[in-house]
């Protein structure tokens, strides 16, 4: 791959994770764009897990928590906040997970990686985020967040292995209909992203390296560097913006692009 792809692919991704348009949808869209062989799902992976080290990195409060309820759990401490919160996020995770190894297994993960999917989801998806972002309450914290809704967001979470719902708007909305803040949601949705991208990489790193293609690896780490600066900055700015303001801006986003890409795959 050569390198443009490579810094394209990183910085769109990045840029586009935390944001509830679809990262994965515009990682499928690249390609085409640039008449390029689609980068696969390894390098998509790759640049998640730039992200997530992202993630890590702004909420490391919450990731020291995580693991301090990691031990807690060990030693049969289950009553303690973080251990709460380390089993709350590993229960959100395994509908995402049971998933995702069903598509795997299926051979179906390619076969949705079409312009038409991803239209139909932004459209669709954007207009849920829509309804749920001004109809929901916005009374809920992430410290009150309990079993029920963990599983509620998990199964949203799931949803997102389809291309183009967006694994962070799929999460936000359902929070937002559960009547969490704005910001508590998409804090609570990037939390989540943190076992399920965990996941990922190791699989398919496993895969890598079982197929030895260090040039791929090498590409892959390259993808992921860039992907992490890029992703952090992108993250900064939309909690700042939360504050503020609504889900809107992205939403007439996700339509637009939405109907431009019906329109292409249609005609």
């Amino acid at each position: 791959m050569n390198m443009l792809h490579l810094l394209l692919l990183a910085l769109i991704q990045g840029i586009t994770e935390f944001l509830p348009v679809s990262s994965s949808g515009h990682l499928i869209l690249l390609p085409q764009l640039l008449g390029e062989t689609d980068q696969g799902v390894l390098l998509d992976v790759a640049v998640h897990v730039g992200t997530l080290g992202a993630v890590m990195l702004y909420f490391w409060r919450d990731m020291a928590k995580l693991v301090v309820g990691l031990g807690h759990v060990a030693t049969g401490r289950f009553s303690t906040p973080q251990a709460r919160l380390f089993l709350l996020l590993s229960f959100a995770t395994i509908p995402v997970v049971i998933a995702g190894f069903a598509l795997k297994q299926l051979g179906a993960m390619d076969a949705m990686r079409s312009i038409k999917v991803i239209g139909w989801t932004m459209l669709i998806f954007g207009i849920v985020l829509y309804v749920a972002d001004h109809k929901g309450p916005q009374t809920k914290h992430a410290e009150g967040w309990n079993w029920k809704d963990a599983l509620m967001m998990g199964l949203a979470q799931a949803v997102a292995l389809i291309p183009g719902t967006s694994r962070s708007g799929i999460t936000i909305t359902a929070a937002r209909a559960l009547g969490y803040t704005r910001s508590e949601g998409a804090r609570l949705s990037m939390l989540m992203s943190v076992p399920t991208i965990m996941a990922s990489g190791l699989l398919l790193g496993a895969d890598v390296a079982a197929a030895g293609d260090w040039s791929l690896l090498k590409e892959a780490s390259i993808a992921a560097a860039l992907a992490f600066i890029a992703a952090l900055l992108a993250l900064t700015l939309m909690m700042r913006l939360l504050k503020s303001t609504s889900f809107t801006p992205y939403v007439i986003y996700r339509i637009g692009l939405g109907l431009v890409l019906l329109w292409i795959a249609y005609t």
